[in-house]
């Protein structure tokens, strides 16, 4: 069983940078994908940055604004929001994939808001 807590986020103003924190209660290298999405009112949850393997995917609509990285000493994902528009207002869950012999485990992390002020 995997725990991921999130911190961070909160309230900004267009233009402005947040960032978000997912603590994983085991090391990441035993995590085979790690990733954000978000889920704003009324709306469908949605990839924001999906990392597998070495590689990292980002939503068209947040390309060149969020930077998915990882700490590895402290176990922790981290999500840099940069220039964060009115539309990038939702709760933010880390998410992450563990494949254990034919089995993939999913897991998330408790959410986090994010409002961002025009």
């Amino acid at each position: 069983q995997v725990q991921l807590v999130q911190s961070g986020g909160g309230l900004v103003q267009a233009g402005g940078s947040l960032g978000l924190s997912c603590a994983a209660s085991v090391r990441i290298s035993r995590l085979n994908h790690m990733g954000w999405y978000r889920q704003a009112p009324g709306k469908e949850r949605q990839l924001v940055a999906l990392s597998l393997g070495e590689d990292i995917t980002y939503a068209e609509s947040v390309k060149g604004r969020f930077t998915m990285s990882a700490d590895n000493a402290k176990n922790t994902m981290i999500l840099q929001m940069n220039n964060l528009k009115p539309e990038d207002t939702a709760v933010y869950y880390c998410y992450a994939v563990q494949i254990t012999g034919p089995r993939n485990y999913e897991y998330w992390g408790q959410g986090t808001q994010v409002t961002v002020s025009s």
